[in-house]
């Protein structure tokens, strides 16, 4: 019996992905992807599109810090059919938009069946802040990191099975890096914030999650980005993480008949210049084959070659996608070109071989 064949597919969080790093513009990729793998093991980045998202039965939903965990062999993924969602909401939201959010809760029950717990309001206001580094990288901070613990907890008591956070964000619809990422041309100023935001409740109670901002609605602007536009279209990007956290696998440090581990992951598919992540590395370290996607630029240079990652390097994720084929197929790809070149000599005075015994 021919074993699942397992995708993953990673655009990391912050960096200015060309592709992913906007309002869920890297979810036709996954859509794609799916359609040649089993299994497609990704992340909120790539599947979150605010309002909007798409049922993919065979992808797991997976949060960052999680997705690490198991990429270093650590944790196991246990797909489940659906999740009892628990819903933090930030003090520090105004009355009129905690109620647009409870709205998208309520709409997700009747509209689209999903199973939520009770929610609950944090004791202080989180009070987030934004940062960025000079490489143009996203990073952030919480000023009451107990206070998200502790609703959290709460929930997970209440029967919680996955947690989704919606945080007040700083509003500044001024704001040069807000301007240029509207207009497809900068960093999601977001993006690293909230990526704290879940990391911290994954690592401490080993639960999924996944994070919305809340922010004031942006004055109509007719230069958006069709990559943005998907951020323009009401007043929450609730919607896409209560849908992507219904059916997040849960964690796993367990044997498991059912669990996926990093094993059993055939090929990775990564921006070419963003190869420095943890679970990137780990992965590379096993023989699940590396695809580095070169027109995917971020504003980082970590490229492969100089971190010693064996990878195939393609153009386009067309082309990521046709070596994804060959791969299933057992064909090498270089068999599809006009050229291919002859097999060489390996010398036996080149390599450095382990002593050879016989028993008699």
């Amino acid at each position: 019996m021919n074993k699942p064949y397992t995708v993953g597919l990673i655009v990391p969080t912050g960096i200015g992905a060309a592709i992913g790093g906007y309002a869920g513009d890297a979810l036709p990729v996954a859509r794609a992807i799916a359609q040649v793998a089993d299994r497609l093991i990704t992340h909120p980045n790539v599947l979150n599109g605010a309002q909007l998202y798409w049922n993919l039965p065979n992808a797991l939903y997976v949060e960052g810090y999680g997705l690490d965990q198991f990429a270093a062999g650590h944790w196991g993924l246990l797909p489940e059919p659906s999740n009892r969602i628990g819903l933090i909401l930030d003090r520090a939201i105004e009355p009129d938009l905690r109620l647009r959010h409870l709205q998208v809760a309520d709409a997700a029950r009747a509209t689209l069946g999903l199973n939520l717990t009770d929610y609950v309001v944090t004791d202080q206001p989180l009070n987030v802040e934004l940062r960025a580094a000079k490489s143009g990288a996203t990073w952030g901070t919480i000023e009451h990191p107990d206070s998200l613990l502790r609703a959290a907890e709460k929930l997970i008591q209440s029967g919680a099975d996955v947690i989704a956070v919606v945080a007040r964000f700083p509003d500044d619809p001024g704001a040069e890096a807000l301007q240029s990422y509207r207009h497809g041309q900068g960093v999601d100023h977001l993006a690293g914030a909230e990526a704290v935001i879940s990391h911290l409740i994954v690592r401490t109670f080993r639960v999924p999650c996944a994070h919305a901002p809340a922010l004031s609605p942006l004055p109509l602007d007719p230069n958006v980005s069709p990559r943005s536009a998907a951020e323009e279209l009401g007043y929450t990007f609730l919607p896409c993480v209560l849908v992507g956290l219904s059916r997040a696998p849960q964690f796993t440090e367990f044997p498991n008949p059912h669990a996926i581990w990093a094993d059993q992951v055939n090929a990775l598919v990564i921006p070419a210049s963003a190869c420095g992540g943890s679970a990137i590395l780990s992965l590379s370290q096993s023989k699940t084959r590396i695809i580095a996607v070169e027109e995917n630029q971020t504003t980082l240079q970590v490229r492969s070659e100089a971190l010693g990652i064996r990878s195939t390097i393609v153009k386009s994720y067309l082309e990521a996608i046709g070596v994804l084929i060959c791969d299933r197929a057992g064909i090498n790809p270089a068999a599809l070109s006009p050229e291919i070149s002859p097999i060489q000599l390996l010398k036996l005075s080149e390599i450095e071989r382990p002593g050879i015994f016989f028993e008699s």
